[in-house]
């Protein structure tokens, strides 16, 4: 027998041979190109890559009409002012043969497991209290002779501490601005002995990332103070254990622009806010005049006495007096609450937490506005001056007493005897 092309049987079976080596290479080949370029595809957002079809075959006219029921491919990415950089994003949905599906990741409890001893804790406290005063220096006490930890303090309490006892000298605190800034370089746990503007306070110490914070209830209200004093030592001995369940309170971002600025990025310091910033008429008989922008696009004209915008967790604060709703503190978002608005329609709204508020005095404002962060640093914008917020990268995490929904829903029940009415009698007519 001879090859149709001249060639002798053993030639012909060669060529037949390395043909075959060859197509097995390619599809290998390509097979690792399709490979490489469905994890180039993922880099960047998610993919579908699951095709329906029954398996492989070498017949062509299969392979085709495979080809004709695979699901179309396409990819998911999450953006912000064109920027597409959120990894961290892909564990809000589950990927499967090309369809998108809700995973159950805003339903998780956040739990926070020491991988290491903490060293050194931050005590601060409600000032001008003879009752905190007592528990603060039992507490240092037993923290370095049961505990061996390094303590900080503020500088008022390091006073205050020294005037009862040289015993208190190993105590450390900071001297300058500078050395606030390097803090959390320094502190592992943070305790609280207060209310929750003890602990705003706690939180406006850091500027950057926050270390955990551990809340004793000391004040009037607490929705933030889950623990009590009477069990310090059994709480903090669970805590510097681990593991415990947190919850991340969102801070908000703030910039003040003036209108002398000669770019949006020419602004004052950045001010940080755990619960709401507050623009109003201050002193000004005269309506509140605002112009409020969501991601550059025109939102509404506020007429009244002001505006809040607030943090999920100042949600129980004044959000909550002006007519907001109260929201869990883990859901992320922005409350944009309007104070007294002179208008019958306007309602609150919550929006999502990667937009970016703009709110602007007008020029043809009767008098000039008033912002305040947390209830502090007060600042007059005039008209022209802007101040604009975001969503800050750093939250602030605060220990739970047995996790952040139970928290969070007894803190409305307990502080604000949240729908609290007696319970309809038995006795009495009833439907037939």
């Amino acid at each position: 027998m001879t090859c149709i092309t001249g060639k002798s049987p053993g030639e012909c079976n060669g060529d037949i041979n390395a043909q075959q080596m060859e197509n097995s290479t390619n599809q290998t080949m390509l097979r690792n190109e399709a490979n490489e370029q469905s994890e180039n595809c993922c880099t960047n957002g998610l993919c579908s890559h699951e095709i329906l079809h029954d398996g492989e075959t070498d017949s062509h006219a299969k392979a085709v009409q495979n080809k004709m029921m695979r699901k179309a491919s396409f990819k998911l990415s999450w953006w912000c002012k064109g920027d597409i950089s959120d990894q961290h994003k892909h564990d809000i949905v589950s990927f499967e043969r090309g369809n998108i599906t809700a995973a159950g990741r805003s339903s998780k409890q956040i739990s926070l497991k020491w991988e290491s001893n903490p060293q050194t804790v931050l005590v601060m406290t409600k000032p001008n209290s003879t009752s905190v005063q007592i528990l603060c220096a039992d507490m240092i006490r037993w923290m370095k002779e049961h505990k061996k930890l390094n303590i900080y303090v503020e500088p008022r309490v390091m006073g205050e501490l020294l005037s009862e006892s040289s015993y208190f000298n190993f105590v450390q605190t900071w001297k300058d601005e500078k050395e606030i800034l390097s803090l959390h370089t320094k502190v592992d746990l943070v305790v609280t002995l207060g209310g929750d503007g003890t602990v705003l306070w706690a939180a406006s110490m850091f500027k950057g990332p926050v270390p955990p914070i551990v809340s004793f209830s000391l004040g009037s209200l607490g929705f933030m103070t889950p623990f009590h004093s009477e069990q310090y030592r059994d709480c903090l001995d669970s805590i510097l254990k681990g593991p415990i369940s947190i919850t991340l309170r969102h801070r908000m971002q703030c910039h003040v622009i003036r209108d002398a600025a000669k770019n949006e990025y020419e602004t004052e310091e950045p001010i940080l806010v755990l619960n709401e910033v507050t623009i109003d008429r201050g002193i000004s008989s005269f309506l509140a005049n605002l112009e409020c922008y969501c991601d550059n696009s025109f939102v509404t004209r506020v007429q009244g006495d002001g505006l809040i915008l607030s943090t999920t967790s100042g949600s129980t604060a004044y959000s909550l007096g002006a007519g907001g709703s109260m929201v869990h503190p883990q859901v992320p978002g922005i409350l944009f609450t309007p104070i007294c608005p002179h208008s019958l329609s306007f309602r609150p709204l919550i929006l999502p937490e990667h937009v970016t508020i703009r709110v602007q005095v007008p020029f043809n404002s009767r008098s000039p506005a008033w912002a305040s962060f947390d209830g502090k640093d007060r600042k007059q914008l005039a008209a022209g001056d802007a101040l604009v917020c975001s969503m800050a990268p750093w939250p602030v995490p605060t220990a739970c007493q047995i996790d952040s929904t139970n928290d969070f829903l007894r803190s409305i029940q307990d502080g604000l005897h949240w729908n609290l009415r007696k319970t309809q009698s038995v006795e009495g007519p009833r439907d037939l």
